[in-house]
Parts: structure tokens; sequence; C-alpha cells
């Protein structure tokens, strides 16, 4: 039987490689895509709230498969040393979406775009002592259109207000804003009191049917659960069904890549993967890309040596796995209580089910000389603050089973007393909170490598993650949650609070393999092919040299239509 040689392997099915696939599919080509995953559909994404708060339903177990964590510590002399440690012995879960369609399933599509701020960190606010920043090979109108296409083929719904840093936009939102809880006009009036800006969130979920999908039911839950309606733009739903249908597109599911072969010059010449039985198999095709998010890309290039990559694919300069990137920023909160309100302000805090859908971007740039981490202009990159409420009440009762004794010390509480704790957690306030994203800067110390010792349930290398950060980014972090209690207590919340961490957020991870001019400082070139392999593209968040302060599946999406225009160019030309 004749071997299928394909135009485009994509290793990966995420907001990464639906894009391609899409794209070459529709323009003719014979595409396959490999995904670790099960091919899940919106029949199986239940509202099933142990699944997500008790259980990490959709990925591996961690007796199968992990990572191996490195945090720094420090010895009784005061000298820091860095310690790993499995995510099995430390049940640290680090994936986010091994499925078909990747984590894209199980966002929030807080769809805010990059600025053109940050195409140039470095241009605008100068090298920072002990961070790699530099700047990209492309601007923000290199992106814009694709931005635009991602609006119109994923499905975004919002509305473009005016506010001081709003970016440059070729189009309107194609689709209205979704439905809004009464607490959007609360902070909308609050944030003018105090001379803030509230923008509507443009979200990455239908507010009207379209594209034979399904608009929001509002269920209330949308952050870390499947869409059943099929209105949440995972890579799946929005993209990969179309090319599955256009008869170009072949997905592979339960397939787990473990090594990309090369020839002795260097050339990609086929792909090894464990099929669902477990049985060692291999295709070619004339192009490869890689989209298994940024860690796992890196550890998938790192595994895969070669005659002319000893030390791992496309890493002679020794630069992938470097410069990881992962969301700099915090959480805070604000309460409301039942007894301090009227009967209408708690009967609009009541309803669930449709979005807050708020936030601020006044300090996208701050100017401002007291901020500590100002550059000598007094100025400084910031970030974006979006507010939310947490729906899911197995996640909220989570807390209610601690008490406190009268020492003063934690105490579990059950019957009657658990019971009454229950009950003033549910009926007596709500909770409004906010989340703070800001660049987390790329280090020396945040990268990928491969373990030495852990394995997978393949036997193969599991990867190794270093997680240092930048006292920068907790700067920014802890000045940009500052102005988002003042919004709080305009507000008339009580028991506002904040906190930021250095600890990465791993549903939002990014660089790794990021894309540059000089071959000797980054791995892929503009067009995100390899600078080494010329048949090796990356496309997940893996490219990113810096990631911004917005989360990241937006950009990733938008760059992934961009490359799949470059790659779809050269196969047409070699049709030629």
């Amino acid at each position: 039987m004749k071997k299928v040689i394909y135009d485009v392997c994509i290793v990966g099915s995420g907001a990464g490689a639906s894009p391609v696939a899409y794209t070459l599919a529709k323009a003719g080509a014979k595409v396959l895509v490999l995904e670790k995953g099960p091919w899940l559909t919106e029949k199986e994404f239940f509202k099933d709230e142990l699944a997500i708060s008790l259980h990490d339903a959709y990925n591996p177990k961690l007796s199968d498969e992990q990572h191996v964590i490195e945090e720094e510590y420090q010895d009784e002399d005061g000298n820091s040393f860095w310690q790993g440690e499995a995510t099995s012995d430390s049940g640290w879960t680090w994936w986010n979406g091994t499925v078909v369609g990747g984590s894209s399933n199980f966002m929030s599509g807080y769809f805010h775009r990059l600025k053109p701020v940050d195409f140039r960190l470095k241009t605008e606010f100068g090298a920072i002592k002990g961070a790699n920043v530099a700047d990209w090979p492309i601007s923000y109108d290199d992106l814009e259109p694709y931005y635009a296409m991602v609006e119109r083929e994923v499905g975004v719904s919002g509305r473009v207000v005016d506010h001081p840093h709003q970016e440059p936009r070729s189009t309107d939102f194609p689709y209205p804003p979704i439905a809004e809880v009464p607490i959007s006009s609360w902070i909308d009036k609050a944030a003018k009191d105090i001379g803030y800006h509230a923008i509507p969130v443009p979200r990455a979920i239908l507010s009207k049917p379209a594209m034979g999908r399904q608009s929001c039911e509002y269920s209330g839950y949308c952050s870390s659960y499947g869409c059943s309606s099929g209105a949440k733009g995972g890579g799946r739903a929005a993209l990969l069904n179309h090319a599955v249908a256009s008869g170009n597109c072949t997905i592979k599911p339960n397939s787990k890549v473990y090594k990309i072969a090369t020839d002795s010059k260097g050339k990609i010449i086929g792909v090894h993967y464990y099929d669902a039985k477990g049985r060692q198999q291999s295709v070619s095709a004339k192009t490869y890309v890689v989209a298994c998010q940024a860690v796992e890309t890196s550890r998938l290039l790192l595994a895969s040596k070669g005659e002319k990559f000893p030390h791992g694919l496309a890493n002679n300069n020794g630069q992938v796995g470097k410069n990881l990137l992962f969301s700099g920023g915090g959480t805070g909160s604000g309460d409301f209580f039942y007894d301090q309100l009227s009967e209408d302000k708690v009967s609009e805090l009541k309803q669930v089910g449709p979005f807050v859908n708020r936030a601020l971007q006044d300090w996208y740039k701050i100017e401002d000389k007291a901020f500590i981490g100002a550059n000598k202009d007094g100025k400084a990159k910031g970030g974006t603050i979006d507010f939310l409420f947490h729906q899911n009440p197995i996640a909220r009762a989570g807390g209610t089973q601690w008490g406190v004794d009268e020492q003063g010390n934690d105490k579990l509480l059950w019957g009657d007393a658990l019971k009454q704790s229950l009950k003033q957690e549910f009926t007596t306030y709500k909770t409004l909170r906010f989340e703070v994203f800001n660049d987390w800067l790329p280090t020396n110390d945040c990268f990928v490598a491969l373990d030495d010792e852990v394995t997978d349930q393949w036997g193969d290398p599991v990867a190794k993650v270093r997680i240092g950060y930048h006292e920068h980014d907790l700067e920014v972090g802890a000045y940009l949650a500052k102005k988002a209690e003042k919004l709080l207590a305009a507000l008339g919340a009580k028991n506002i609070d904040s906190s930021v961490s250095g600890y990465p957020a791993t549903n939002l991870m990014a660089g790794g393999c990021r894309f540059g001019d000089d071959p000797k400082t980054s791995v892929l070139n503009k067009n995100c092919q390899a600078h080494e392999v010329d048949n090796l593209y990356v496309t997940d968040g893996s490219f990113m040299p810096t990631g911004g302060s917005v989360p990241y599946t937006f950009t990733i999406y938008a760059n992934a239509f961009r490359v799949a225009d470059h790659i779809k160019s050269r196969w047409q030309n070699s049709l030629s």
C-alpha cells in the first residue's frame, strides 16, 4: 500500500494549529493534524463542576504524563538554588486542554488585541536589567488585518468605544456584544465618576447564531469549561470542523508525536508518533507545523535530535526553550453585602448567566514618575484589568468548611456549623473580582529543558520548566491592582484586597521559540519559519518574544492566520 505524503502535517490542534489547517485545507492542500488528546464535541462538554473543580477532566493523568517544575529556594546561608519537583508528586497540573482544539476549548475568550506599543517594547521603554526584552520583527500594522480576520472567522462579539489606549482598527466587530449583568452599568458609572474609562470586553463568543454554530446560552459556566452550544470560538468548533468538511483535512486524535526526524542535510523527512493503541507510527509531509503549546513545542523540538541537530531540532544556537513567557499580574476582589443594599440592587447582583464584560486599560502605558518601575522618562509598560464573577458554586464553597477557634486557629467545621457557613456564603453577599494582566518579562531563569530522569508513559523525557520571574512584573501588577481597588471602593465594595504573584498562570504560556531577524538570538524568522529548517514552522504562542498585557489566544490565532497565508502562497507556488 502506497504511503500517503501530505502537503502539510500539523502537530497540535489548538489556536496556533487550527487556522493553518483551516486556511490550507480550504485552499485545496492535503492536511494532517496529529493531536495527542481525544476528539470531543459539544455532546461531551457538560457543565460538570466536579469534573472541572476536583478533577482535571480534559488532561492526562499526572501518573501517566507530567512535567518537572523548577522553583528557586534559599539555603540556610541565604544562597539561592533551583530545585525541581515532578508534578506527579506536587499535584500541580501543567496541562490545560489535551483534546482536539486544545486549550482554546476552555478559554474565557477575552479577546483584547495587542497594541502597537507591544511590538516595540525595547524601543519604547528601553532595556530592563535582567530581562531579555526584544522588539518584534513585525509591526501591529502587519497583524491588524489578521486580527480582523479572526473576528470574522472565529467570531468575536464586541463594541468599539473611544478610550485613551484604543488601538487602530480597520473594521468594527462583526457581532454585537454578548449580554451583560447589571453590575456592568455600575462599573461604567463608578469609572466615569473617578476619571477612569471602562470598556466592553471583546469576547470570542457568538452573540447570535452564525457559521453553523449556536449563540451563547448564558449558562454561567465559561472559563475552564467546554462550550456545549458551540458559541465559544475554540479551534475545533470555529475552524477545524470546517477544515474537515472541506474533504482536505484529516485529524488523528490520540496520536502522541515523540520525534520529528531529519536527514543528513537537516531537512525534515517525517514525524514519529504513538497511535491510540500505543503502536509506533510515522507520517511524511512536504511542510511541517508544530503548534502544541509553548512548553510541549519546546519539548518536542529538544527531543528531535538528528545528525545536524545534536541538541534538538532548530537548536544549534541553543535558543529552543529559552525566554519562556507566562502572564504577569494578579487578582483582587471586593464584597457587596445584601443587607447594605436596596432590594433592586440585590436583585441585580443575584442575576447569573450573562457576563460582567468590563475592563480597564487606562494604564496600558504607565506615565507616572512616582512608579518604582518607571524608566528615566517616568514611563513603563502597564496592562489590562478585567472584572468578573466566579459562577461555579463548587469552587465557591471550597473555603466554607473552615472556621476559627477561640485561639484564632483554623478549625474544620461540620454539622450545623458547616451548614451555617454555607448559608452565609451563598445568601448574604456576592464578590466581584478582577484579574490583572501585564507583561511577564523574558529572563534567563524561565525556560524549558528535558528532564534527565522523569519520563512519560511512553518512556520519553518530560519537559523540565524553570519558572523564574522578574521583579518588575510584580511592581507593574501591584500598581494596576491598586487602580482596580480604587474602582471597587467607588462601587461601595467591602473587604477589598488584592495580590500579585510570581507564580505562572499555566493557562497563559508563550515564548520558547521566539521569532526575530537574527538567527543567533531567535529560533524563527518573521514568518515563523525555523531559521535552520526550511520546511518547519511553529505557529502556537512559542513565537512571541514578549507577551503583551492581554491574554494570548487572540494574538496566537491572528499570527497563525498570517503564517498560514505565507505557507499557502509557498505551497501554491510549488504547484506552478
